[in-house]
This record gives C-alpha cells, structure tokens and sequence, in this order.
C-alpha cells in the first residue's frame, strides 16, 4: 500500500515542490484563496513574489514580500506544508528549475484569465516540459479581485477592506495618504 504524506496524496516517490508566481502588488484575499488551496496538493510551496518593474508596482519588492509573509503567516492551513515566500528577478522557469520545482500554481478568475494562462504554460512546458502548471478556479467570493483593480479604488479614496487582509488594507491606505 502506497505511503499517504501530509498532502493526503498517494506518494509516487516524487516530492512535489509548488511554485505560486505573482506580484503580489498588494496580496489580495483571492491569493490568500489560492494558497489555502494549493497547499493540498504539493509537498512544499513557495510563493514567488516577482519584480516585474514593468507593472509599476505601489509597493517596492522587500514590502510586497514581507506584506506576502505576514499575512500567510496570519492563515490558518488545511494542511501543514512548508512555505516559503521569496523574491525572484529572472526568468520563471529558470527560478523553478533553481528551487527544484515541480509544477507551477496558477489562479483563474475569469475566461479573459485563460487566454493568457494558457499562453504562459505552453511557453513553459516548451521551456521545461517537467515542470506542470496547475490551475486553481478563484472561489466564487474573490473570483473579481485583481490587485490593480484594488490600486485604483484605494487611489481614488474608496474602500478596499473587503477585498484585501487587514494588514494589507492598512499598506494600502498608508500608501495613498503619502501621495
């Protein structure tokens, strides 16, 4: 009989390290969704938070991971798996072959989502064909949420409580009182 780890897994022998990319530009209610869940299906997960200058983020890389850390340190996990939150500046497959990745995870919240995440993983699978990439459907509850739609509503003086953890709130508007 096939040894079951702590994920509730068959064991295939395999270790099964997750990475969960993204900017994090703030950590969102729908991330903290997405890493809730995707902490049942691998042994290990670590969420890599991107510099990605390109999208003009509010928060520089060192608050956007030490935000990220707080507030999964806050989660209560249906599983214990260990996490890590860390930086990467490169090219994502090359991250994941350094932390001897396994699969990438990926949060869906609309069909206009698929259409781009399908794009990435078919680069990636040509990239590193051992590397899977896993989608995970946003709950009905953050399946709108974007971190950018979360900028623009706090920029312009509206409330964004519901849409973010506490902690993160508190950035936020500390962020938009400063400007």
């Amino acid at each position: 009989m096939a040894k079951v780890p702590k994920t509730g897994l068959p064991d295939n022998g395999r270790y099964r390290t997750g990475i969960y990319p993204g900017t994090f530009d703030p950590t969102t209610n729908g991330h903290l969704d997405i890493i809730s869940r995707a902490v049942k299906v691998v042994d290990k997960l670590i969420i890599a938070v991107a510099v990605n200058a390109g999208k003009g983020p509010l928060f520089s890389l060192k608050e956007r991971v030490e935000m990220c850390r707080t507030e999964v340190a806050k989660l209560k996990m249906p599983v214990k798996v260990p996490i890590e939150v860390v930086a990467f500046d490169n090219l994502l497959m090359h991250f994941v072959q350094q932390v001897k990745g396994t699969v990438i995870i990926r949060g869906l919240r609309a069909v206009s989502d698929f259409e781009y995440e399908f794009q990435m993983a078919g680069m990636n699978a040509r990239l590193n064909p051992d590397v899977e990439t896993m989608f995970l459907m946003a709950s009905e509850r953050n399946q709108f949420i974007a971190s950018r739609f979360v900028k623009e509503i706090a920029r312009l003086g509206g409330d964004v409580s519901t849409f973010i953890p506490k902690g993160a709130n508190e950035r936020v508007m500390a962020k938009f009182k400063k400007k």
